[in-house]
């Protein structure tokens, strides 16, 4: 018997976050925010983003989670910082996340890469995480 897709979504969801006392999707916005309007929202986030496209094979999480960056950087949406948040707890390390975001600079231009280096600084600085800086 498989597993149902929003549980299915939900194991996933706990490997790339931290749980606590006021969220049990840690950082994650999972589109509670709107069940006012779509009540429906975050179990299609978590049944169809998480459940199905997470979950799925061929790429280890950390791999996910670059890509996941890389995209919303291009995009030049507001969620970095969450995902940024989300590649550190799968093992990414500061100094890949911003090697990702600078390595984007040709394919996305600077403007966008300018705004997800401040999203990732503050997640750096709010966690106290300092970058080692490569040498010339």
């Amino acid at each position: 018997m498989t597993k149902d897709r929003y549980q299915k979504g939900l194991d996933k969801l706990m490997e790339l976050t931290t749980p606590d006392s006021e969220n049990p999707t840690g950082h994650m916005d999972i589109g509670e925010g709107f069940k006012d309007i779509a009540p429906d929202l975050s179990k299609y986030v978590v049944e169809f983003a998480f459940g199905d496209i997470y979950a799925r094979p061929g790429l280890d999480n950390k791999q996910k989670v670059l890509t996941t960056i890389s995209a919303l950087v291009a995009q030049g949406t507001p969620q970095i910082g969450m995902h940024v948040k989300t590649g550190l707890t799968v093992g990414l390390t500061p100094e890949e996340i911003v090697g990702c975001i600078m390595h984007l600079i040709p394919y996305t231009g600077f403007p966008r890469a300018l705004n997800a280096l401040k999203a990732a600084q503050e997640v750096f600085e709010e966690q106290g995480i300092t970058i080692t800086l490569p040498e010339d």
